[in-house]
């Protein structure tokens, strides 16, 4: 898995981009990275309704729960489905529309510095082997092209907006992920 020369988009990943993205105010300036978690309709998983979301093209009638959100206009940089598949929405050196009103050690508006990362999943439970595996590849290649991502900077959403997010939930596995990137193997 590889960026392209400029940075922007990865080769290992299906492109569907998100108009849910606008410039940063320092492309250069990426130095956190988000994980996130998603499933829609609520503990429901594979289906079209996570692009259709990021790509505001959510049928209000499709499911009833989905006539409170379709007027969300969000997106993130990345989704992992549950079979390891990736799929890249906005292009790293751009804005994605991910964290919402957010704050990691005193600096807010997250979405300004970070990357973005949503796993389709839910809170209590468990994400895949091949959901971990991707996400420990995923990692080494985005801190090769911003140093500032270093472990203490891999953060869920419940880390950079508490009392208000839950993300990835106590089923995402901390230590198997960081003993993924290290490369163990376990």
């Amino acid at each position: 898995m590889r960026l392209q020369a400029d940075r922007q988009w990865l080769d290992a990943a299906r492109r569907v981009e998100s108009p849910n993205q606008d410039a940063r105010p320092d492309p250069e300036d990426i130095s956190l990275l988000v994980i996130h978690s998603i499933s829609l309709p609520p503990g429901e998983f594979g289906g079209p309704w996570i692009e259709r979301l990021f790509c505001n093209r959510l049928e209000a009638d499709a499911h009833p729960y989905f006539r409170e959100i379709v007027h969300l206009r969000v997106s993130a940089h990345l989704l992992i489905r549950r079979d390891g598949e990736l799929i890249q929405f906005v292009p790293f050196t751009r804005r994605a529309w991910h964290a919402g009103a957010s704050c990691f050690g005193g600096r807010e508006a997250c979405n300004d510095y970070s990357i973005g990362i949503e796993l389709e999943g839910a809170d209590e439970q468990p994400y895949t082997g091949a959901q971990y595996q991707r996400l420990a590849a995923l990692i080494p290649v985005l801190q090769a092209a911003w140093p500032g991502i270093t472990p203490a900077r891999i953060v869920g959403h419940c880390d950079v907006a508490p009392g208000r997010k839950t993300d990835p939930g106590p089923a995402f596995d901390w230590p198997h992920l960081a003993s993924l990137a290290q490369g163990d193997g376990t």
